[in-house]
C-alpha cells in the first residue's frame, strides 16, 4: 500500500497518507473503506478477503459494496514439503493423499478459512477429492507455517512462493507446484500444478485499489489512469520484482468482473470445506 501510493503520489501530484486498520481478519479496514464518503480522497488497499469475509459470518461486507479502480497484484497459491519428504513431485504428494483416509495429512500455512485454507481445499475439489480431506492446521501466517512445515509438524504448506522464498532458499523445503496458469518468472524451477496433475486449477491472493460504493464514474476513471501510470512505474515494478511478488493489471472493469467470478467460486469451496455461515 505505501509503494503505490507513493508512485501514485508522483502521477497525482498529491499527498496521499497511508493509515494500518488491522484486525478482524481484514473486516476492519474493509469497512473503513466502505463506510468513507464516495469522493475519491479516501481509497483503500482491498484484498482477496473482500470475497472470504461473508462468507464465514465474520461481515456483511461483499464486493458490491465497493468501487473497483484497479488490481494491482496477484501472487498464486503454492504447495511446498520438507526437503526431505519422500514426494518428488505434485502428483507423488496427490497420490498419497488420495490413497490415504481423510485426516491423515496435515496442511497449514494461515489461519482456518484465509486464502491457502481455500487454495488447497479448491485443488483436491478438482481433482475430485473432498475439499477438507487434509486436515488445516491454523497458523499466524505464513512464516510460522513454514517452520513448522520444515521441523516436520505438518505435512504441507500451502502458501505464496515470495513467503516461502527464504525457507527454499536455506534448503529446508521444497514448493512442488504453483497454482497459476504458467511458472513465475521470480521462481522459474516450480512447475505449474497443470504440469503434473489433471487440473488447471488457478488460485492466489490478490490486491486492488478500490473506493467506496457510489462513486463518480469521472472520478473513477481519473483514479484508474493515475493508478495504471503508478503500477507501470519504475517505483512500484522495482519493489514488487524485488520482494518476489507478482504483479497483474486489471483496469476498474475487469477488476470488478474478477472480484465477481472469485466470490462465487470461493463460496463454492468454502461450502465444501464447512466454513461457510
Amino acid at each position: 500500500a505505501r509503494i503505490i501510493a507513493k508512485a501514485l503520489e508522483e502521477e497525482l501530484g498529491e499527498t496521499i497518507n497511508v493509515v494500518n486498520r488491522t484486525g478482524g481478519s481484514g473486516v476492519v479496514g474493509h469497512t473503513a473503506i466502505a463506510r468513507a464518503k464516495p469522493d475519491g480522497y479516501t481509497l483503500g488497499l482491498g484484498t482477496v478477503e473482500i470475497n472470504m469475509m461473508h462468507w464465514q459470518g465474520l461481515t456483511d461486507l461483499t464486493y458490491e459494496d465497493f468501487t473497483p479502480i484497479g488490481q494491482i497484484n496477484f501472487d498464486a497459491a503454492s504447495l511446498s514439503v520438507a526437503e526431505d519428504a519422500d514426494y518428488q513431485d505434485l502428483d507423488d504428494l496427490m497420490s498419497a493423499v488420495r490413497e490415504a483416509p481423510a485426516g491423515t495429512f496435515n496442511a497449514s500455512g494461515t489461519g482456518l478459512g484465509g486464502i491457502w485454507h481455500v487454495a488447497l481445499g479448491g485443488l483436491l475439489m478438482d481433482l475430485d477429492m473432498p475439499a477438507d480431506k487434509v486436515n488445516w492446521v491454523p497458523s499466524q501466517g505464513a512464516a510460522p507455517a513454514m517452520t513448522e512445515l520444515a521441523a516436520g509438524g505438518v505435512d504441507m504448506a500451502a502458501t505464496s512462493l515470495p513467503e516461502a522464498r527464504s525457507m527454499i532458499d536455506a534448503g529446508r523445503v521444497r514448493s512442488l507446484g504453483v497454482m497459476a496458469e504458467e511458472p513465475l518468472e521470480s521462481f522459474p524451477d516450480v512447475p505449474t500444478v497443470a504440469s503434473q496433475v489433471d487440473s488447471d486449477f488457478t488460485t492466489g491472493a490478490w490486491r486492488g485499489v478500490i473506493g467506496p460504493q457510489g462513486m463518480d464514474d469521472a472520478i473513477v476513471e481519473t483514479l484508474e489512469s493515475a493508478l495504471h501510470d503508478a503500477y507501470r512505474s519504475e517505483t512500484y515494478q522495482s519493489f514488487m520484482e524485488k520482494q518476489g511478488y507478482g504483479v497483474q493489471w486489471r483496469d476498474a472493469q475487469a477488476f470488478g468482473t474478477y472480484m465477481e467470478e472469485s466470490d462465487a467460486a470461493f463460496g463454492d469451496i468454502m461450502k465444501a470445506i464447512g466454513l461457510a455461515k
